[in-house]
Formats: C-alpha cells, structure tokens, sequence
C-alpha cells in the first residue's frame, strides 16, 4: 500500500486503492467547484483522470480556484490542474483543453469511463455531459449553481427531482424531462442566491457573472468527490 494512502485505507479499507488505482474519472469545468472535486478525488488515490476545461486563469480566480496561483496566471487551467495533480499524487492526467458542445461531446467522454462529473456553469454544456452520460450508462453527478452564497452549511446532495429553491435546478428539471432523463444526482444549495452588492467590475467578465466566495464552491466540490468516490467503490 502506498503510504500516501494510508490514512484513506483506515476508512476505507486496503481493497479500496486497488478500485481507485483501476478507476477512470471524467471532470467537466476545473474551477472553483471542479477544482476541489478533482483535488479530493486524486488525493484519495484515483488512477486516472481526463480534465477538460477551455478557459484561462485570471487573478479573479484567486480567490476560489485550486489551479490559480500567481505563477499560473494567464496558463490555461487544464495545464494548471496537470501541474497540481502531479504535484499531489501519481494520477495519470489527460489534460484536454476545450468547451463541452453538443457536437464534440462524444469525442470528450471515453465509452469505457467510470464516472463523470459535471461542474460547468452553462446548461447547454450540462445538458450535453447529462445525455450523452445517460446514453452510455454512465454514472454522472452535476453541480448546480455556487456563485452567490455565502453558506456551505446549505450544500446539500439530493436527486435533480427533489431540488428547491436552487434556479440553476429549476431549469434542468425542466430542460432534463423534455428529454425523458428520470434522475439526476446533483449538489446544490437550499440558500437563496444573493445579489451581488456591486456590479461586474471586471469588463472582461460576464455582465450576469456570479459572485464567489472560497468556501461555497470548495464544499460543493468535495461533495462531489465525496459521492464519486462512495460510487466507485459500490
């Protein structure tokens, strides 16, 4: 066993690093809420992981992300993540840099993977990831909204069908029973969204851009993790 997992095992047993070393994650959006699941998964001994995001780090994404440091600034995230991940642990990386479309979604999703994660923040991109996991038999798990909260006390993980409050959830129950998807796991909050107390002030940002805060979108990422990891080792 390696000593990296030796802790992880006390919980979990030693059989479980031989199912994380085999297991292949797919993760959507490397950010405030992706970032964290992707941390916790490789530290929890995960084998391989393919990372797929197409932005850049920005200094507005100091406050949040994993991959944003002051020496990653202006790198694509996908190679930032590369870097942490191998900085942490021996998970093999595919790092692929790209936007999540309807039309490339079945180059992105390897027929044979384990679990894929949804933590992007558009719901065409969502929806894409959802249907195509569906088809596959894949087993899928998908952040709804964290930008504009301020308590983690209030992540919650629950079927998209049994969601409240959350808008970002009210639009993909709608959009998920057009397509005759049954179920859905999601992380989501029972927190009201907040309006932000200033406008954008970045011009290179979305004028709607959520606001964000550390700790949110961290818990709802480890959440993700949390429920992965609870699914691969079933």
């Amino acid at each position: 066993m390696r000593e990296s997992f030796y802790r992880t095992a006390m919980l979990l047993g030693e059989e479980a690093e031989a199912q994380l070393c085999n297991a292949d994650a797919v993760v959507f959006g490397v950010g405030g809420v992706g970032g964290h699941c992707v941390d916790a998964l490789v530290r929890c001994g995960l084998g391989h992981i393919t990372i797929i995001d197409a932005a850049k780090v920005k200094p507005s994404n100091l406050n949040r992300q994993i991959c944003a440091r002051r020496d990653t600034l202006g790198m694509d995230k996908v190679e930032a993540m590369r870097q942490h991940i191998e900085a942490v642990s021996e998970c093999c990386v595919n790092a692929v840099n790209a936007f999540a479309l309807p039309e490339n979604i079945a180059e992105l999703i390897p027929d044979d993977a384990s679990i894929i994660i949804d933590a992007v923040d558009t719901v065409t991109a969502k929806l894409a990831i959802i249907e195509r996991a569906y088809a596959l038999g894949i087993p899928v798990l998908s952040s709804m909204g964290a930008g504009n909260r301020l308590d983690p006390t209030a992540v919650r993980i629950a079927d998209i069908y049994s969601t409240s409050i959350d808008p970002l959830s009210r639009i993909m129950r709608r959009e998920l029973r057009k397509r005759n998807i049954p179920g859905l796991t999601v992380v989501y909050s029972v927190e009201e969204p907040h309006r932000p107390l200033i406008p954008t002030p970045d011009p290179d940002m979305k004028p709607n851009a959520p606001a964000s805060v550390p700790f949110v979108p961290g818990v709802f990422g480890l959440t993700l993790a949390a429920e992965a990891i609870r699914l691969l080792l079933e």
